[in-house]
């Protein structure tokens, strides 16, 4: 994967290479990461005060929240990839 920036929604940027992946956040496993990462500090909310429509996992244990759906996200990434070739 290219080394660059990926919107993830209300003006905040998102390394690609620190991503691992990026989840739906619909399951009561997903509620339960969310609130441990929220207690030890690794909860970052991007989600602009709107629905969470996806949660963002990084190479550095953070939880990230985005109010931008999953395939949207998908998209942007793909597109970065291809400007790169």
């Amino acid at each position: 994967m290219k080394a660059g920036f990926i919107n993830i929604g209300f003006g905040n940027i998102l390394s690609v290479s620190r991503i691992i992946a990026i989840l739906n956040p619909g399951s009561r496993a997903l509620k339960r990461l969310r609130d441990e990462a929220k207690e030890r500090g690794k909860l970052i909310d991007a989600s602009g005060g709107k629905k969470v429509r996806s949660i963002i996992i990084t190479d550095s244990d953070h939880i990230i929240l985005s109010a931008i759906q999953v395939d949207t996200l998908l998209n942007r990434l793909n597109n970065l990839n291809k400007d790169s070739l």
